[in-house]
């Protein structure tokens, strides 16, 4: 009960209302184009494509890859971010450089992938990590760096080494910061993910859409994209769960900051 209370019910009629209009504009011809279809031909389609295994096929793949992609991008991001964070030295030898790769938009890299690694999960592992560890290696690095002097001056008091400071004072100061960043990597990685498939890997979600696009089967095509936004939902949902279930502290303030 307590979890049917948390759902965002009016989002969830406003999303039904949408449809609802989207499914009387098309009924009463006043969005007649000629691949415009009915959300009820959406759902047939999404039907035909579950019962054949195509859809879970489809997405299966897409969620590999983003799950591996991200925890690949999250591991180097962190360790980057600790570096850079903890080190000055590293901090003034490498930012400059980092900063002006970060600089190029992760497209770029999609040609140069499809030359190295061809159509393969490789090209779409390589994208994916490129993206997504930047946002947690720069809010890691934000976290260890901006921890309050108080804190520090603490751990000078008790004798801490650097170590201890690091693993009892920077670390959990840094952990908010870099949650952020391995949420937002989570976005990255599956838009990412989609852009590599409809480059032409010959698998996943942004490859079926791109099939049916040229097949000229709207109704399959938009089954696609709604089962991209699910998936997109349902992943932002499991990561919030698992937060919520590891860091149940953190979890219990950001609900009351956001109260």
């Amino acid at each position: 009960m307590r979890r049917l209370a948390s759902l965002n019910w009016l989002g969830l009629l406003t999303m039904v209302g949408l449809l609802g209009l989207w499914q009387a504009l098309v009924a009463a011809g006043l969005l007649d184009y000629e691949y415009m279809p009915a959300p009820s031909e959406v759902a047939q389609a999404a039907g035909r494509l579950t019962a054949s295994g195509e859809l879970a096929e489809t997405a299966g793949h897409t969620l590999r890859v983003v799950l591996l992609g991200w925890l690949a991008a999250g591991t180097i991001g962190i360790a980057l971010g600790l570096l850079l964070g903890l080190s000055t030295p590293a901090w003034r030898w490498s930012m400059a450089s980092f900063e002006a790769i970060r600089a190029m938009p992760p497209i770029c890299l999609v040609p140069v992938a499809l030359l190295i690694f061809g159509f393969s999960v490789r090209m779409e592992l390589t994208i994916i990590v490129y993206a997504a560890a930047w946002p947690v290696m720069i809010n890691t690095i934000d976290g260890a760096r901006t921890v309050r002097p108080e804190l520090l001056q603490v751990a000078r008091m008790l004798g801490l080494s650097r170590l201890e400071t690091v693993r009892k004072i920077i670390l959990p100061a840094a952990l908010p910061l870099t949650i952020v960043g391995l949420r937002l990597a989570l976005s990255f990685a599956l838009v990412l993910a989609i852009v590599a498939e409809v480059a032409g890997n010959p698998s996943g979600l942004g490859n079926a859409i791109v099939a049916a696009q040229q097949a000229l089967r709207p109704d399959e095509m938009f089954t696609y994209v709604m089962a991209i936004g699910g998936l997109g939902v349902a992943l932002n949902a499991a990561f919030g769960l698992l937060v919520a279930r590891a860091l149940p502290v953190l979890a219990g303030a950001r609900q009351r900051s956001a109260t």
